[in-house]
Formats: C-alpha cells, sequence, structure tokens
C-alpha cells in the first residue's frame, strides 16, 4: 500500500498487485469498493486476478489508509471522479478495466459517462445509478443512535449471505466498516441519497457487466431492470437469494465473471 497526494491535497492510499510475466503489458483493472468499506475487502479477488491482469485498488477518500478530508473540503462525485482519474495519471495508466461494488460502482457509471476515454469496460456489482430511492435517509437517524457497527449488525442478513461465510468473516466485515469516520460517512451517504442519473444511462457506452443481487433490500432494486433497458451494451445476471453485498459474500462467482466477462469481450488472458 502506498499514497498519492489529490488535486485537492488529501492523500489517497492505494494497492498495486501484478504477478504476470514480467516481460507482458497487461491490461489494468481497477476495483473500486463500497462506501463503508476499503480495497481490503478484495482480498478473495486479488490472487485469483493478478496472474492475469494489473489490479488496481484504491482506498476511496475517506475509507480505509486514505485521509479523512475536512468538512470544508468539496464532497461531490465530480471530486471521487477526480480521484480516480488522478490516480490512473499518478500510476501511468490510460484506460483500465472498472470493476465496482456499490458506491465504487458509482463512481465507475460516472467516469464512464464523463470520462469515457479513461475506461475500456464496466463490471458493476450490486450498484444502482444512485441512491435517490434508497432507505438509507431513514436508517440514517439509527447509525446516530446506537453507532454504524450494530446497525450493519442488526440488518447483516441484507448485506451477507452469513450461513455461507466464516463467522469470523462477518466479525472483520463489521470491525473494517466500524473504521469509517462517522461524521464523513453520514456526509457521504447523505449525498449519495440526493444522486439519480438513470436519465443519463444511455451515456455509458463502453461494455457493460451488471451482477444484480437477487435478495436485495438496500436500495431501488427496480433500478436493475431500468439499466438493462437504457446501458447500450450491457450484459446481466441476477444472483439470485443473494443479499447486497456479492462481491464479499461469492466473491469466486464475482470473480469468474469478471474474467468470463473480459475473455469474452477482449480475448485473453
Amino acid at each position: 500500500m502506498t499514497h498519492f497526494t489529490a488535486s485537492d491535497g488529501t492523500r489517497i492510499a492505494y494497492y498495486i498487485d501484478d504477478s504476470t510475466s514480467p516481460w507482458k503489458k497487461p491490461d489494468t483493472v481497477l476495483l473500486l469498493h463500497a462506501a463503508m468499506g476499503s480495497a481490503k475487502r478484495y482480498f478473495a479477488w486479488v490472487p485469483r486476478l493478478c496472474g492475469h491482469y494489473r489490479v488496481l485498488r484504491m482506498d476511496m477518500r475517506g475509507h480505509g489508509a486514505s485521509e479523512v478530508p475536512s468538512p470544508e473540503k468539496e464532497l461531490s462525485m465530480q471530486r471521487l471522479v477526480q480521484d480516480v482519474i488522478e490516480l490512473l495519471d499518478h500510476v501511468g495508466c490510460e484506460r483500465p478495466h472498472i470493476a465496482g461494488n456499490s458506491a465504487g460502482g458509482y463512481i465507475g457509471q460516472n467516469i464512464a459517462m464523463t470520462r469515457p476515454d479513461r475506461i475500456k469496460s464496466l463490471m458493476l456489482f450490486s450498484s444502482t445509478p444512485g441512491l435517490l430511492q434508497s432507505q438509507w435517509a431513514a436508517w440514517l437517524p439509527r447509525v446516530k443512535e446506537i453507532g454504524l457497527r450494530a446497525f450493519l449488525a442488526e440488518n447483516i442478513r441484507a448485506r451477507l449471505p452469513v450461513d455461507q461465510l466464516d463467522p469470523k468473516h462477518i466479525e472483520w466485515f463489521l470491525d473494517e466498516a466500524d473504521r469509517l469516520d462517522v461524521e464523513f460517512g453520514g456526509r457521504l451517504v447523505t449525498y449519495m441519497t440526493t444522486q439519480d442519473w438513470a436519465d443519463r444511462l444511455h451515456e455509458i457506452r463502453c461494455p457493460t457487466f451488471l451482477a444484480i443481487p437477487g435478495a436485495a433490500q438496500i436500495g431501488n432494486e427496480s433500478a436493475y431492470e431500468v439499466m438493462r433497458q437504457r446501458i447500450p451494451d450491457i450484459q446481466a445476471v441476477t444472483y439470485e437469494g443473494l443479499p447486497h453485498h456479492i462481491t464479499d459474500g461469492v466473491p469466486d462467482r464475482c470473480v469468474d465473471d469478471v474474467k468470463t466477462f473480459l475473455r469474452w469481450r477482449f480475448g485473453a488472458p
């Protein structure tokens, strides 16, 4: 893990994993995590991808090992997109494949719409076009009352397939989420609940893969059908019976789908 400094002075943490042959120039796959998460949440993805691709992960500002920006600094989708573009410039990557979970997919969608020159393909997991019609606005008072960790523990079955995971994995998931600065997290989620770009989905022109959690209860799940209809070049699959965080719950299946999609659209590896 190392850092770069974004144009507004915020230190952003990132990771690069590349086990490809040293004489090859592999494509880059950028992994963007969900809100209340970090790049570490992709721990099971990296070993299965880094032998074929250069894997780049970033801790979103205010998350993981990245700096928590002060309230005076801009918090907008434009700023979150700019963080990614500046990271790509920093590591010398022109056009990665971008995979994003939930809010990480929000950023990926906005890159595809506003900076199509900086993305090869988009892979979305549990990621709708914004949080405008989600339940988060109603949940925030409960988070303030009992704390983020306790709130997530209360409704963990809406997030993870708990019967399929090691209990220690679930505890780690909760501990990692609880590291988030509460004030910043509240600002971020509040901002996200004002965002909806469903009417702009047709602007996503790159090849797109969409993984839909079949048993999610976090956002506006009806938006997935809108995405199927409006994104011109999309392949969608439903993960039946699985809650919101499919990238954590069934990482091997997600990676299999990523590799299959990229092989189908771009050839080897």
